[in-house]
C-alpha cells in the first residue's frame, strides 16, 4: 500500500469507528420507534385511556379499601402490563412484517446491538407506563378520600416490584416478537400460552410442577405484595421460560436470519 493509499484509508476508518451510534443514540430511535407508527401511537393512547377509566370506575363505585392509593397504583398498571407487550412484540415483528430489517441492519450491522436497543428501550417504555400510573392513582385517591387507615402507604419496596411487572412484561413480548418474527402469531401466543398453561394446572399429577411456571399465578403477587423467598422463586422460575428462553430464541433467530 503506498504512504498515500495508507493517509486515505486510516482516517476513513478511525472516523467509521467514532460514527458508530452509541446504545443510548439507538435505545433513543428505538423508543422513537414506538410512536411514530399509528399502531404504537394508538397502543399508548389506549393504555393511558383505560387506566383512567378503570380508577374513574373504582372511585365511583368500589369499596373504601379499594380506593387507598396502594390499590388504585395497582389498578392503574393493570391496562400497562397487558398492552404495553404488545408494543414490545411490535417493535421487532414490524422490523420483518414492514421490511424495514434491511435498512436497520445496514445502518448497524450488529444485530445484538440492536437488539439489546429495542430491549432497553423496553424498559425504559416501562418506566413511562409507571409513571403515568402514579399521577392517575395519587388524583383518584385524592377525590375519593377514603376514611381507612394509611390512605397514602406504598412501601418502596412494592414500587420496585411494580416496575418489574412492568419492565418483565414488555421485555417478554420484546422476547416472543423476535422468537416468532411475526406480528400476529407473537401476540397471540403471548397470550394463549400461559392461559393454556394455567389450564394444566388444574391435572393433579403435575400442579406441584406446572404452578412453578404458571405466569397468572407467580408474577401477580408482584403488584399487590412484597413477596417472600419462595414467591421470588417461582416468579424466577417462570421468567426464566416466559422471557429469558424465548429472548435466547429470537436472538438466535435474528444473528442468523437472512435479512433480504
Amino acid at each position: 500500500m503506498s504512504a498515500d493509499a495508507a493517509t486515505l484509508d486510516l482516517p476513513i476508518a478511525g472516523r467509521e469507528r467514532q460514527a458508530r451510534p452509541g446504545l443510548g443514540r439507538l435505545t433513543l430511535v428505538e423508543l422513537r420507534k414506538m410512536v411514530d407508527t399509528r399502531a404504537g401511537f394508538w397502543l399508548q393512547l389506549a393504555t393511558v385511556g383505560l387506566s383512567i377509566v378503570v380508577v374513574v370506575i373504582i372511585c365511583a363505585v368500589g369499596k373504601a379499601q379499594d380506593q387507598t392509593f396502594r390499590a388504585l397504583l395497582e389498578a392503574a398498571i393493570a391496562p400497562a402490563g397487558v398492552l404495553l407487550p404488545i408494543m414490545g412484540i411490535l417493535l421487532v415483528s414490524s422490523e420483518f412484517s414492514q421490511r424495514t430489517a434491511p435498512i436497520t441492519f445496514a445502518l448497524v450491522p450488529r444485530r445484538m446491538r440492536v437488539l439489546t436497543a429495542k430491549v432497553l428501550a423496553g424498559v425504559v417504555l416501562s418506566l413511562f407506563g409507571l409513571a403515568m400510573a402514579l399521577p392517575i392513582a395519587a388524583v383518584g385517591t385524592a377525590v375519593s378520600a377514603p376514611d381507612v387507615p394509611h390512605v397514602w402507604t406504598l412501601p418502596v419496596g412494592l414500587l420496585g416490584q411494580m416496575e418489574l411487572s412492568l419492565a418483565t412484561g414488555v421485555i417478554t413480548g420484546v422476547a416472543f416478537g423476535a422468537a416468532l418474527l411475526s406480528s400476529a402469531p407473537a401476540i397471540v401466543l403471548s397470550f394463549v400460552l400461559p392461559i393454556a398453561w394455567a389450564a394444566l394446572t388444574a391435572i393433579p399429577g403435575i400442579h406441584g410442577v406446572a404452578r412453578w411456571l404458571d405466569a397468572t399465578q407467580s408474577l401477580a403477587p408482584m403488584t399487590n405484595h412484597l413477596m417472600d423467598a419462595t414467591e421470588w422463586a417461582r416468579a424466577g422460575t417462570t421468567l426464566a421460560v416466559w422471557m429469558v428462553l424465548p429472548l435466547l430464541i429470537g436472538a438466535w433467530r435474528i444473528a442468523r436470519r437472512e435479512i433480504a
